[in-house]
């Protein structure tokens, strides 16, 4: 089940909201808990049972961590912090990667071990990055152990970012799972963010998806160079809204339930470096490398060698939580090397440059990297890449004209829309209705209702409806 679909829409939003709201505030929780398992079990009822044995590894692990350290045993306690992360990364390997390392075995050895061929399971690398951040909090003492497992449980399976996040550290809103406040201001907040980002991945996302789609079908060998840009534009348009906008719809269903989950984008496609760009970008699981394995490892502390070992081996990292697949490996380590060149070599004449020229710089690499993120296979990517630098031959023809003059009313909304100026906007309209509440109201409304309705008579008659993120 996902969020941009009638069945969550009409069906499961509407009955969750009135059970959560229908029970006293004690059982809230144990709602939330029941009705994100089912959530999960409607696309995963087998997986289900792994989610659990997740929580229930997890939670054991913070009570013996806890148990340790208030007896005064710290190596105990060290010992129960390694085992119950080995154990929730041991999960995420087999199903996610296991595949991958026979099939990297048997290409080296020439050996026939036949592959598992698991299915993976929706939202395995982000719940489990949850659980060991709450693990590890635990025996850092930046968070309390939930004795809970009912309260615990409901962190970890919450539906609103279980599945393509934000990552949310359980030291971020473990007061609100023990006590929050509801309130109908604050209702009608993650109403309008939900719909923001229905918006974005139904009548943004979707439809560049379909440009990337007709683009990426064609031979790279002739293609026009504008033609190419063109195509990769799309994805790089496309995985933005899918991904924020899925982000927006986990900020705003966490509003209707009382929650606060932190930001997870920053219009990261104003950025004017790359070291920008990843402040911008999925900030929960930046922040996560940052805390949980950069700071850890001595982060710039302990010379310009680990400096580089450190952003190498969290870039590693970060391209392999993706996908069990090299290109990701490849994306991972080209964006580690551009922030070290620009932090180590050309960060300095990069901030003298105008601001035009730094922008143009950074989203050329944005584009690229995300050419090397779209293709699992390497070798057949490579032949886009060359189009995009003129290998087809020529630099535009009918084609792309075909492309650039039929989605120029798209193109344009993109663009846009990727920035602050929608944000800028509208907070000036708003201002000049501040002395009149009916009006904000008003106006609020409306665009909240006309996004809805727009989304859902897109919804009847699209069948195009992925969620980029969901293989992750």
């Amino acid at each position: 089940m996902i969020f941009s679909s009638l069945l969550f829409l009409f069906r499961f939003l509407p009955i969750v909201l009135i059970l959560y709201y229908a029970v006293p505030k004690k059982l809230r929780n144990l709602i939330l808990l029941l009705v994100s398992l089912v959530f999960y079990a409607w696309g995963e009822p087998v997986y289900v049972i792994l989610m659990i044995v997740s929580i229930l590894i997890s939670w054991t692990g913070g009570l013996a961590v806890d148990h340790f350290q208030v007896r005064g045993n710290d190596r105990a306690a060290r010992i129960s912090l390694a085992l119950s992360v080995a154990l929730g990364l041991s999960l995420l390997f087999f199903f996610k990667y296991a595949d991958f390392a026979i099939r990297t075995f048997d290409q080296i050895t020439g050996s026939d071990i036949p592959l598992l061929q698991l299915a993976l399971p929706i939202g395995i690398s982000f719940y489990t990055f949850q659980t060991i951040s709450y693990i590890i909090d635990v025996y850092r003492g930046s968070a309390s152990v939930q004795r809970n497992i009912i309260s615990y449980g409901a962190y970890v399976t919450m539906f609103p970012q279980l599945i393509a996040g934000p990552i949310v550290q359980y030291k971020t809103i473990d007061r609100q799972l023990r006590s929050r406040k509801e309130s109908s201001e604050e209702f009608a907040e993650g109403v309008m963010r939900f719909m923001t980002g229905l918006g974005k991945k139904v009548l943004l996302a979707n439809n560049a998806g379909v440009l990337w789609d007709s683009i990426r079908g064609m031979d790279p060998g002739t293609m026009p160079a504008l033609t190419a840009w063109i195509g990769i534009a799309a994805y790089t348009f496309q995985i933005y809204f899918d991904f924020s906008g899925y982000s927006d719809m986990a900020i705003g269903l966490g509003h209707m339930f009382g929650f606060r989950f932190l930001e997870n984008f920053e219009y990261p496609y104003e950025s004017r470096s790359v070291t920008e760009f990843w402040r911008r970008w999925h900030i929960s699981l930046g922040t996560w490398f940052r805390e949980y394995v950069y700071i850890p490892l001595g982060g710039n502390r302990a010379g310009t060698l680990k400096l580089i070992r450190n952003t190498m081996i969290v870039w590693f990292l970060t391209g392999f939580w993706h996908g069990a697949d090299w290109n990701f490996m490849l994306w991972g380590l080209y964006y580690g090397i551009l922030l070290l060149l620009e932090k180590l070599v050309w960060g300095k004449q990069l901030e003298k440059l105008p601001s035009w020229v730094r922008h143009v710089y950074c989203m050329v690499i944005v584009m690229v990297g995300w050419y090397l993120f779209s293709y699992n296979e390497i070798a057949g990517g490579t032949h886009y890449l060359a189009a995009m630098f003129g290998a087809g031959g020529s630099f535009m023809n009918r084609g792309t004209v075909y492309f650039l003059y039929s989605n120029a009313v798209l193109l344009i909304f993109l663009i846009a829309g990727s920035t602050s100026l929608p944000s800028r906007i509208a907070s000036r309209i708003l201002g000049k209705c501040a002395s009149s509440n009916t009006a904000t109201v008003a106006l609020r409304g409306a665009f909240t209702v006309a996004v809805f309705l727009l989304s859902v008579a897109y919804l009847v008659s699209a069948s195009y409806n992925p969620f980029l993120y969901f293989r992750f």
